[in-house]
C-alpha cells in the first residue's frame, strides 16, 4: 500500500443539499446522540483508516466513524461521441459526539 498525503487522500469536500443537512444536524438515532457528519470526495485507493487520519490531521477533531461509497462513471454522449465521466468515491465522516463545528474553509 502507497503512503498518501492528508491531501491526497481528501480531494473535495461533497456540497450538495444533503450533506449540509448532515453537517447541521446532529440527529439522535437508535437512542444515541450521534456527531456531525462531513462529506468528502476521497482517493478511490484510501481505506476508511486512511481517511480517518486524514481528517483527524487537518481538522483537528476526533472521528467517530467512516463510510464509504463507490460511484461508477456515469456514460455521457456529445452529439454522436460517447464517453464516460470517471467513477470515484464519497466518503461520510461522523464526528464524535461534542466537537466543534467544522468549517471547511478554515481548515484550509
Amino acid at each position: 500500500m502507497t503512503n498518501m498525503g492528508v491531501w491526497e487522500i481528501l480531494k473535495a469536500p461533497v456540497v450538495t443539499e444533503k450533506s449540509v443537512l448532515l453537517k447541521e444536524d446532529s440527529t439522535e438515532v437508535e437512542g444515541r446522540k450521534n456527531g456531525q457528519v462531513l462529506t468528502f470526495k476521497v482517493d478511490r485507493k484510501a481505506t476508511k483508516l486512511q481517511i480517518k487520519g486524514a481528517v483527524e490531521e487537518i481538522f483537528n477533531v476526533k472521528v467517530a466513524a467512516v463510510r464509504t461509497v463507490q460511484y461508477d462513471g456515469k456514460m455521457k454522449r456529445r452529439g454522436r461521441i460517447e464517453g464516460r465521466r470517471p467513477a470515484w468515491k464519497k466518503a461520510y465522516v461522523t464526528l464524535r459526539k461534542g466537537e466543534p463545528t467544522v468549517d471547511y474553509a478554515e481548515a484550509i
